[in-house]
């Protein structure tokens, strides 16, 4: 079976190398380099499964690397930062990235955020459901597809697993916690600006008008649910 490869790009040598070690004693193949446009070469020559990808790097940083991945690539990205400011989190959420983690953290929490970006990058278990359609949305559970006017939407692997629960239970409010344990698991409890950054994503993709959405309704101070009667055309 082969290997998970974990590219980690971070200018800091001794948490660079901690990383390295307890993933390569994980089972994981690991990739290191200490800036953006190396990681960029990186991921460009290997087939990478996840990046670990640090904010403050020389020359290239890690939100410009991110934001250039995904005009081309929807690997789980999970970025690291010294600086712990919602207003840093929401801004890496809002360019592509799939989690952040504050400098110092533990081994633990680092493993736990892989697990969780790998398994929505995972084939999901199909579920009862094989389709369905939201306007001009339509979305294939056993192909893991979502197109709009037949053409494909580029969902990141958490994009999509938050579109899916909301279509499997059209009509019903999943509030943030709800999300939140179905999507990132039992470690997120907090963390509702993840919910409304990536809301925001999806309806940047998928609604006619993401200022006035019509498919992916708020319920203030709640969460969020998909309306049996929404209309994207």
């Amino acid at each position: 079976m082969k290997k998970l490869q974990i590219l980690v790009a971070d200018d800091d040598t001794a948490i660079s190398k901690f990383i390295q070690v307890n993933l390569k004693a994980r089972g994981y193949d690991v990739i290191a380099v200490g800036d953006g446009k190396s990681a960029l070469e990186a991921i460009e020559s290997n087939e990478i499964d996840l990046i670990i990808l640090d904010i403050m790097m020389p020359g290239m940083n890690g939100m410009e690397v991110c934001r250039t991945i995904r005009e081309w690539s929807q690997v789980p990205i999970i970025m690291l930062s010294a600086r712990g400011e919602e207003s840093d989190k929401v801004r890496c959420l809002e360019i592509g990235a799939d989690d952040y983690l504050t400098k110092p953290f533990n081994l633990a929490e680092l493993l736990a955020r892989i697990q969780t970006a790998l398994r929505h990058h995972d084939v999901l278990k199909t579920p009862s459901v094989t389709s369905a359609r939201l306007g001009d949305i339509e979305i294939d559970f056993a192909k893991r597809s979502v197109a709009r006017h037949g053409q494909r939407v580029d969902l990141t692997p958490t994009e999509y697993s938050l579109l899916q629960q909301l279509v499997l239970n059209k009509d019903k409010v999943l509030t943030h916690s709800m999300l939140l344990q179905k999507i990132w698991g039992s470690d997120y409890y907090s963390e509702k600006e993840y919910i409304r950054v990536f809301i925001g994503r999806l309806r940047k993709k998928i609604e006619s008008d993401p200022d006035r959405p019509g498919c992916i309704i708020t319920v203030p101070g709640v969460g969020y649910y998909i309306s049996s009667t929404s209309d994207n055309s």
